[in-house]
């Protein structure tokens, strides 16, 4: 050992005659410890920072014990306590910092993947609504020049042009209030003035809003109630879930066909289910139908009034607005949308 009278050269001596002896004990253990952050490079972080704290903590130990001899003087003992220590310390650290480091990186990859898959929609969307507003303002554009120019000039004909005038009007407003009510969710902006709904009043009034619709194609729209629940909602942004879904199912149900909208209770939820007759969605593209502006390729192509692909997406999001679940699944001729919300407190 290294006396209290020793002057700093010969200390120095001293530390480069020993190094060699003390690397010769510590480089074997710290090459272990390097192959096991190698085999464990695949084991979580805090197991990656344990081995990395442990490895040089182990290699100063042996490192100590080659250059004593191994003879375990009261120094030595002393220096062995202060490693043991220092380990008990440090390796719990190590642990706690791993885990932190592992939930930091996990949340930042999963932030970086939704923003991706965020900016993913919002091109998406972008391509999908300019490519359907480009179609009725090209219309409206071309009724009104003939108007203008004269080319249509019989009472008769300029009605009509007005009246087809009014509804790619009307169709355009739909999807500007589309854009803005899926921009209020997608923000967080959307304000709810919560109550007790009646939820059979709801369904019964966004059914007869669609009648005109339903009746135009020769669809069938069936009512059927097994409960009477009632939710804790907003009753217009409730309406506007139950008429996305109606329309929905009218919209992709053939001529003659039936959309059947069913009421009851599920233990401590409400259950609003809409059956429609699509002939059902692809097993590929199912898990997509409340993505924004998706709307299938096979059996729900959609006609010319389809709007630009928003609806399920702003019934999903009003419905995780209501601290809800919204599901669909293939279901005899066509396919079921199903609602669960929670019932208001009795």
């Amino acid at each position: 050992m290294i006396g209290t009278g020793e002057s700093a050269w010969e200390i120095f001596v001293h530390v480069l005659h020993i190094l060699p002896l003390a690397m010769l004990f510590a480089l074997p253990v710290a090459a272990l410890g390097g192959l096991a952050l190698y085999l464990l490079r695949h084991r979580s972080l805090a197991t990656t920072m344990t081995t990395l704290v442990l490895t040089p903590v182990a290699a100063l130990l042996v490192g100590i014990l080659g250059v004593s001899g191994f003879m375990f003087t009261e120094a030595l003992t002393t220096e062995l306590l202060v490693c043991l220590l220092v380990a008990l310390v440090a390796v719990p650290a190590a642990m706690v910092l791993g885990r932190v480091i592992a939930r930091r990186s996990v949340w930042e990859r999963e932030a970086r993947e939704r923003e991706r898959a965020a900016e993913a929609s919002r091109r998406e969307l972008v391509a999908w609504i300019s490519h359907d507003l480009r179609s009725p303002l090209a219309g409206i554009q071309a009724m009104a020049e003939a108007l203008a120019d004269g080319v249509v000039s019989e009472r008769a004909e300029v009605a009509d042009y007005a009246q087809r005038i009014s509804g790619e009007t009307t169709r355009l407003s739909g999807m500007v209030g589309d854009l803005f009510e899926l921009s209020r969710i997608t923000a967080g902006a959307l304000e709810l003035s919560m109550s007790a709904v009646p939820l059979r009043d709801v369904v019964s009034d966004a059914v007869a809003a669609q009648a005109p619709v339903a009746e135009r194609k020769r669809v069938r729209v069936l009512e059927n109630a097994s409960a009477w629940p009632v939710v804790s909602g907003s009753d217009p942004e409730l309406a506007r879930i139950v008429r996305n879904l109606v329309s929905n199912a009218i919209r992709h149900t053939p001529p003659d066909g039936t959309v059947a909208v069913q009421l009851g209770i599920d233990g401590d939820q409400a259950l609003l289910a809409v059956d429609d007759g699509c002939g059902g969605i692809p097993d590929d593209e199912i898990s997509r139908v409340f993505d924004v502006a998706f709307r299938g390729t096979q059996a729900r192509t959609p006609d010319r009034t389809s709007g630009g692909g928003l609806g399920l997406a702003i019934a999903k999001g009003l419905v995780e607005a209501h601290r809800g679940r919204i599901g669909v699944q293939n279901h005899g001729p066509g396919c079921r949308f199903e609602v669960r919300l929670p019932l208001a407190a009795s």
